[in-house]
């Protein structure tokens, strides 16, 4: 190939794209001083810093592989804080070779983003698991068993069955297969990270939903968080079904209502 300063900068931009990285060949265009190129260089340097991350987040399933286990799933939870709705769970098992740019912790992603993975998820992951642990039963058993109770039920629905899973902070002690418990594992592990998209992203939808059949509350804005406005609306309206009554200031609220 020519010198750097002799090349238009399509044909870096095609190197680039080629792959044609070498480190004499990256100098050469960081001391190029047209600002096509210093953008060809920053592109570059962010699309490898983001391989090196994905890469990162796949140490816990390499490391489980390495041990003989090919089906590895990871699990995590979205909504256990809300004062409304269910808490939702969802179990998923990634191929070993697939590549899933911008996958992260669901907290750490914008909601178009999330919406792109889950779909990519869905469609090419080996296998997802869900499930929804609804008001009356948190109410009932508490959010943590609640939410353990939902691992559970999500891990069992996959097929194929997992050798190996990985959980997000919460340890299962009656899996009959080995389980490593991460904390922060949904910003350590792919399948953790994945798993994390799909429960918020399907308990988001829902709440979309219960905004239509409860428009006063504002579902669809606060996903049944205890904002200021959902607070203000549970002041002035009540619980509703979906309302979590076992948590404040659902339950201080709820007494006034009730005894209405």
């Amino acid at each position: 190939m020519k010198a750097v300063a002799d090349c238009t900068i399509k044909e870096l931009e095609a190197a680039f794209a080629a792959g044609a990285v070498s480190e004499e060949f990256l100098a050469a265009c960081r001391a190029d001083t047209r600002k096509a190129a210093a953008r060809l260089v920053r592109r570059y340097e962010k699309a490898q810093a983001e391989h090196e991350r994905l890469l990162k987040l796949y140490a816990y399933e390499h490391a489980a592989w390495a041990r003989g286990h090919e089906i590895v799933a990871g699990v995590d939870e979205a909504g256990r804080g809300p004062l409304a709705g269910p808490v939702s769970v969802a179990a998923v098992i990634l191929p070993h070779d697939l590549c899933l740019p911008k996958l992260n912790d669901s907290k750490k992603i914008s909601a178009k983003v999330r919406e792109e993975l889950f779909d990519e998820i869905q469609e090419k992951a080996i296998a997802v698991g869900t499930a929804l642990i609804d008001a009356q039963t948190i109410d009932r058993v508490n959010i943590y068993q609640a939410t353990i109770n939902g691992m559970y039920e999500a891990i069992f629905s996959l097929r194929p069955e997992p050798q190996e899973v990985l959980i997000d902070a919460v340890p299962l002690d009656r899996l009959p297969m080995p389980s490593e418990s991460i904390i922060k594992g949904d910003a350590k592990s792919a399948s953790i990270a994945a798993a994390s998209i799909i429960a918020k992203v399907t308990r988001d939808r829902l709440m979309d939903e219960y905004d239509k059949v409860y428009p006063e509350y504002g579902f669809a804005q606060h996903k049944g968080y205890g904002t200021a406005q959902h607070i203000e609306a549970l002041k002035k309206y009540g619980p509703c079904p979906i309302h979590r009554r076992s948590f404040e200031p659902v339950r201080s609220l709820s007494y006034d209502f009730d005894g209405i």
